[in-house]
């Protein structure tokens, strides 16, 4: 047998192994450049932060006076760490899965309670946002590799929206922009508190929200897509008017942007196809936004979702990464579990795969890109604009690199080595278009 099959075996042999693992930080041979994990070493505490008084969709009834309640949301912060002596990377996170049945034990590179590195200035905040249902856990993969990069990350289990407690979808729909902006809320409060971990850490001024189909739906809405009139009065909508805090008719919804947020970094985001927009509705986006999506999405639609978003956000400059012949899953859930996998109920499975792609090759394509979308917008590093500014089509572009140097001829995706672009488009439009 020769080398080249038997280096293919053991590849192979190698990722399995890893998946065999539940690793949720694995980095393909093929990875473009910016998928690799970055200089310092990972610390991850687990808080629960609540939210007074928060209006309650799910007891209110219409006509009756509001019910209110105290919210609490789980986060998992993820920070740039100092290891101490006889620290090792690694950690154990045991997570309920998709299969109610089925608890998974993922492996990562972050350290349990690690102390955070001090002494550099503040770090930009990003908030992750799971789906419906979801939790904090379902993009631990970017979370950890953000924060290995100089961010801290604060990803959310939304009550009432997580595998285990899934209630209406009204609460979903009221909450999930609340819960972001309240999540933002606790870590500026954090980093202004001189007993909290995060004491002088975060610079919330440089806030990103990267939200996955109903997170990506509130994000929306937090860069300012307000409800469409008619998704006001629709059915789904919170009782006693509250769903008006979110519509575009409501003369102070613009207003209640949050100046924080400087990026949004939306995959499949849900509603659009759905009426909760008009494509007017949207033009009260104006903070750069990365749109992430599979072209066969029947969850959020791709023509008329996800792309309609993109086109009709004409105030914003914008992306729009597209995983050809992928689905709703594109980019975002981490690799199926084994235990679902080795389980004889294999319910669940289909909410971690795509039948097209590799769950493991599309989690480093999304972290690549975050990352030089994020380093851009809110590092402030002019170098990560290469990473973006490519020809749209993949398969366009030409791999001319010889000894090592790209010559003039070369057009290939930045930090993508010869065919690994293969099936991704990314095209851009600037404000105004």
């Amino acid at each position: 047998m020769s080398r080249k099959y038997l280096l293919i075996i053991a590849l192979c042999t190698s990722i399995n192994a890893f998946s065999q693992d539940n690793r949720i930080d694995i980095v393909r041979h093929d990875a473009p450049e910016l998928a690799q994990f970055g200089e310092y070493a990972i610390g991850v505490r687990t808080l629960v932060l609540t939210d007074k008084n928060r209006p309650d969709v799910l007891t209110s009834m219409q006509g009756d006076e509001t019910v209110t309640y105290d919210r609490s949301l789980t986060v998992e912060f993820w920070y740039p760490a100092l290891l101490s002596d006889g620290q090792e990377p690694g950690t154990e996170y045991t997570t309920i899965t998709r299969n109610l049945g089925v608890m998974a034990k993922l492996n990562g590179r972050a350290v349990r309670d690690a102390n955070p590195v001090t002494g550099n200035d503040p770090a930009p905040l990003v908030i992750i946002s799971h789906g419906y249902p979801g939790n904090r856990y379902l993009m631990s993969h970017l979370g950890e590799n953000l924060a290995s990069k100089g961010y801290i990350v604060a990803s959310i289990d939304h009550r009432d929206s997580t595998y285990d407690n899934q209630q209406a979808f009204t609460s979903t729909l009221y909450n999930r922009p609340l819960d972001q902006l309240f999540v933002l809320d606790q870590v500026e409060e954090m980093s202004a508190s001189s007993t909290s971990f995060l004491s002088g850490l975060v610079d919330t001024e440089r806030t990103g929200v990267v939200g996955y189909s109903m997170g990506g739906y509130g994000l929306v809405i937090n860069l300012g897509g307000g409800y469409s009139e008619a998704f006001v009065a629709s059915e789904v909508a919170p009782p006693n008017g509250l769903a008006k805090r979110h519509a575009a008719a409501n003369p102070e919804f613009l207003g209640n942007r949050d100046p924080r947020i400087k990026a949004g970094f939306a995959v499949a985001p849900w509603g659009m196809a759905r009426g909760v927009w008009n494509p007017n509705d949207l033009s009260g986006i104006e903070a750069p936004t990365f749109y992430l999506s599979g072209s066969v999405d029947y969850v959020a639609g791709y023509e008329d979702g996800v792309r309609a978003i993109y086109e009709n956000a004409n105030r914003s400059n914008r992306y729009l990464l597209t995983y050809i012949n992928a689905g709703h899953n594109a980019g975002a859930p981490i690799p199926l579990p084994v235990e679902i996998q080795n389980n004889e109920d294999q319910t669940g499975a289909s909410h971690y795969t795509d039948p097209v792609w590799d769950t493991v090759r599309m989690n480093n394509i999304m972290d690549h890109f975050a990352t030089a979308f994020f380093d851009y917008h809110l590092k402030g590093k002019t170098e990560s604009l290469e990473y973006l500014e490519l020809v749209p089509d993949a398969q366009d572009g030409v791999y001319a690199v010889e000894d090592g140097k790209e010559t003039e001829k070369h057009t290939y995706w930045k930090g993508f080595d010869a065919g690994t672009a293969q099936g991704l488009s990314l095209e851009y439009m600037e404000a105004g278009e």
